[in-house]
């Protein structure tokens, strides 16, 4: 079973690891991270789950604007044009790829995109000021179209698109560039000036491809955008927004890892970015209704990155803080405490490799089982009491995957999801008990008669001592 598993899981695992495209669009996601994590930070400032806080926030005044409204700022300089993070860093990523220059790559990416992109607003006067952010006394119901940019589609509903017009847009300049149409300099001008000329006919391909295509869609009476939106993006983000999708991609993830690949950055490359839209739908729904109203019924979306990251598994790959905690306490033998002792620490902070590699999982069919079963577990009873309404989805706040269970839960979901955590965790433990309780049996035996050998060699008989050995 274990070969014809290697015989499917390897293959994929290099194909997956080697696609240009799919490596490029998992590195380019990360160009947002810091700034995601950063903009978290005061978003948390301004929504932190206690009353008198979020009442704090709310009335103290500095200048004409509220406490809370200038925390919320970063937010908007942050979460609200994450597309446009996401398309200059797969530009920049995807170039490094095509062997061109990296910064003309992002620069055409973002230039491509904004092509594509509707310049008005239509809609209810009030969904149109909210939508560009302006605030102003309006009948309600009254209807109007106005010249601007909607911030939806720097947010959310714009990472699919960016992620198409990065790709195009570098390879249609990658392909200029190295068909030799370029503008060659003299000896002696510099380097800069040399590659800003270099740009300029492959950039003006790219413009003219991207004018063409606007044409075609305002020729159909519709935009790039609403079209990538209305059957692209819509119908991936409903379908990786299920608990099948999220089992199975965890199967997936825990068997890459268990041949000693790593799942996350396998499985991550095509899943990562539809739970990361999710995470900033939850976000920006979390910010319209608040705490109070935030829930599945009100559109929530109990699958995202926080869901994965937070709850899915606790310790890293496997779950395995459940593990460490079954080695530390039910296991006698110095090779396991030992090993769990020295896990422990980054074992609270999301890191495994130790355990991983050491105790260890992979290739060993013995853990295999609880390695993959207990993630579903916690994927399953996360979903279903997330789905009655328990405790309420991820709110779509960046929370970093280091930070430690219970305090992650807390600021993810409330003190409940926090418990259920904990609960998750002791399960997590009875689950791999028995197991380890095995490994712990053998490793015993093996010390044991480690031990018995190592006496014998020490233990010395004077009559088998001789001179004639001398």
């Amino acid at each position: 079973m274990m070969d014809k598993l290697e015989k499917v899981l390897m293959p994929m695992a290099e194909a997956i690891g080697k696609n240009k495209y799919l490596v490029s669009i998992r590195d380019g996601f990360l160009v947002s991270t810091p700034l995601l994590i950063v903009g978290s930070i005061f978003l948390l400032l301004a929504n932190f789950p206690i009353p008198q806080w979020i009442e704090f926030v709310g009335t103290v005044q500095i200048g004409s604007q509220s406490l809370e409204a200038l925390l919320s700022k970063q937010t908007d300089a942050t979460f609200t044009i994450m597309a446009l993070f996401a398309t200059m860093g797969i530009g920049y990523s995807f170039a490094k790829q095509m062997k061109v220059n990296g910064i003309f790559g992002a620069a055409v990416s973002i230039m491509a995109w904004f092509i594509l992109m509707p310049y008005s607003v239509t809609g209810t006067i009030r969904e149109m000021f909210d939508a560009t952010g302006a605030t102003m006394e309006v009948v309600e119901g009254a209807k109007a179209t106005v010249g601007g940019i909607n911030l939806g589609w720097l947010g959310s509903k714009g990472i699919f698109i960016g992620m198409i017009c990065a790709i195009v847009s570098v390879h249609i300049y990658a392909w200029v560039e190295k068909k030799g149409w370029v503008i060659k300099m003299p000896a002696g001008v510099p380097p800069t000036v040399v590659q800003s000329f270099a740009a300029l006919i492959p950039a003006g391909v790219v413009m003219t491809f991207f004018f063409v295509i606007n044409c075609i869609f305002a020729a159909c009476g519709t935009d790039a955008f609403t079209f990538i939106f209305t059957f692209l993006q819509t119908p991936l983000l409903g379908l990786g927004d299920t608990l099948g999708a999220m089992i199975i991609a965890y199967i997936f993830l825990h068997l890459f890892w268990f041949f000693g690949v790593n799942g996350g950055s396998v499985v991550g490359a095509v899943f990562n970015p539809i739970l990361q839209t999710l995470a900033l739908d939850n976000l920006n729904l979390f910010r319209e209704v608040g705490a109070q109203g935030y829930t599945v019924a009100n559109g929530a979306h109990i699958i995202s990155q926080q869901f994965q990251d937070l709850f899915a598994t606790f310790g890293g790959c496997g779950s395995t803080l459940s593990l460490l905690i079954a080695m530390l306490f039910f296991c006698k033998s110095k090779r396991i405490t030992e090993l769990g002792k020295l896990s422990l620490v980054p074992g609270i902070f999301g890191i495994n490799e130790p355990i991983v590699f050491g105790l260890p999982i992979v290739l060993n069919p013995a853990m295999l089982i609880p390695f993959v079963l207990v993630p579903t577990m916690n994927i399953v009873l996360t979903y279903g009491a997330m789905a009655i309404g328990l405790f309420p989805p991820c709110n779509g706040i960046n929370i970093p995957w280091t930070t430690p269970i219970f305090i992650s839960g807390f600021l993810s979901t409330n003190w409940v999801g926090a418990l259920f955590q904990l609960l998750l965790l002791v399960l997590g433990v009875i689950i791999y008990m028995p197991f380890i309780k095995a490994m712990d049996k053998q490793y015993l035996a093996d010390e044991k008669a480690a031990l018995e050998v190592q006496k014998e060699e020490d233990d010395i008989d004077l009559d088998d001592l001789s001179f004639e050995d001398l």
